[in-house]
């Protein structure tokens, strides 16, 4: 798909069967930075094959690293160990991944060489001083723009030392860098959250041998630790899943089953607040996949109605907004969102996407500086939206243009391929009506 490419939803027919959602994208990333830095071959199984996904694959391939595919979702890493990593011939391109830059900040930043990591018109607007701060206070020296936004000019060879650092913001992504950096450090290293956040690099490093110490908002591990090489099986994205999880609770007639979705409990904020609002959404067949709890995840139409959500979910489903608010477009009553500031500072600012989208169909939103007021109960109109980049944003108008009484144009869709390849063919088996 081009910039310029776009879809037409109209609405469409029940949600029937079961779908198998592509693998989930921050274990992706993950699996495959971890795997590079393992002493060993590690196989991933289920990988993301998604634009930012592939883009970090291709970064450790720049510095050394032989991957390799032997067919589709799977990756065989041939590990370097922690001191590895080769200086790269030019700039390391992370694409639209946000994941991918701000976790290799904190790997970059304890390596021999210098490193300049670019990216994607989206990614180049979003903010990095929550990362390169507390680098910095471990010793790291990285350059931005004058703003804070990419590229990254990171110098090598700066002896890192291990902090106590209370993160202000609640971000895995923060957290999750400065551990990286930490495995480097001389010392311990430890963060504390304000609200605790996925624990996907907590486990998949203990998953590689690492001794690290995790609980809800804390994580601390000491230096100079090294990784065993060992094999990942990647969980089904519940954050892609999630527009199916919406699509099916406000499609009457509907009838899902999503096989074997990754059920990490600080990921699953959306299940709550569906759940609240009235959503029949039931868990079969609970197993374990990559250290990750996983299971099929079986949803029903389901009249709903308009809920305060609370904010304490608001960090377990920061991605998953753009879904719930076409949700509570189609709910009965009023949704409340507060506490999720946060919103405006992903691929785009979500929260003005998605109230200025859902206006566009009709629907009355008020916006406030950390949240919105959605007034549910009115059918959804006709209208063009522009998605800004965004993939969550075009795959939620997706949805909405399934329940509207004409036709939706969803303009900008070519990021959908970053995190969920074939989205739209998937979508149509299910039963959408996407053009």
């Amino acid at each position: 798909m081009t910039a310029s490419a776009s879809w037409t939803a109209r609405k469409g027919q029940p949600l029937q069967g079961s779908l198998t959602i592509p693998g989930d994208k921050s274990v992706s990333h993950r699996a495959v930075m971890f795997a590079a830095l393992a002493d060993g071959v590690s196989h991933i199984d289920g990988f993301l094959e998604g634009e930012d996904t592939r883009a970090t694959a291709a970064i450790f391939s720049q510095m050394g690293v032989r991957i390799e595919t032997p067919s589709p979702s799977q990756r065989i890493v041939h590990g370097v160990g922690v001191d590895g990593l080769q200086a790269p011939a030019g700039p390391l391109d992370c694409g639209n991944a946000g994941t991918g830059m701000r976790l290799l900040a904190g790997l970059l930043a304890a390596q021999p060489f210098d490193s300049v990591m670019v990216g994607d018109e989206s990614l180049s607007r979003r903010p990095m001083r929550r990362v390169t701060g507390p680098l910095a206070q471990m010793g790291a020296k990285i350059d931005t723009e004058a703003d804070g936004t990419p590229p990254l000019r990171v110098h090598g060879g700066q002896p890192l030392h291990g902090i106590d650092f209370a993160s202000p913001v609640a971000s895995a992504q923060v957290k999750s860098a400065v551990l990286l950096a930490g495995l480097y450090a001389q010392g311990e290293t430890a963060v504390t959250e304000p609200h605790p956040t996925r624990d996907y690099s907590e486990r998949m490093l203990r998953a590689f041998g690492v001794e690290i110490e995790f609980s809800p908002g804390k994580a601390r591990l000491r230096g100079s630790q090294r990784l065993r090489a060992t094999d990942i099986a990647v969980p089904a994205d519940f954050s892609s899943a999630a527009f199916f999880l919406v699509a099916a609770s406000i499609i009457p007639g509907s009838a899902l089953t999503l096989r074997q979705v990754g059920l990490n409990p600080r990921r699953t904020g959306l299940l709550a607040a569906l759940r609240l609002m009235g959503a029949d959404i039931r868990e079969e067949n609970h197993a374990e996949q990559g250290g990750e709890a996983v299971a099929d995840l079986v949803v029903r139409h389901a009249p709903l109605h308009g809920a305060e959500i609370p904010e304490a979910l608001v960090p377990d489903m920061i991605d998953e907004f753009p879904a719930l608010f076409v949700a509570a477009a189609a709910a009965q009553g009023n949704t409340i969102v507060r506490g999720a500031a946060e919103l405006r500072v992903k691929e785009s600012d979500r929260l003005a996407a998605m109230a200025t989208g859902l206006r566009s169909l009709g629907v009355q939103v008020d916006e406030t500086e950390d949240g919105a007021t959605i007034h549910g109960g009115t059918e959804l109109g006709s209208g063009t939206i522009e998605s800004h980049g965004d993939h969550r944003i075009a795959m939620a108008f997706a949805i909405a243009g399934q329940i509207s009484s004409g036709e939706v144009r969803i303009n900008d869709i070519a990021n959908v391929a970053t995190s969920f390849p074939n989205f739209d063919g998937i979508a149509r088996t299910a039963g959408f009506n996407l053009g």
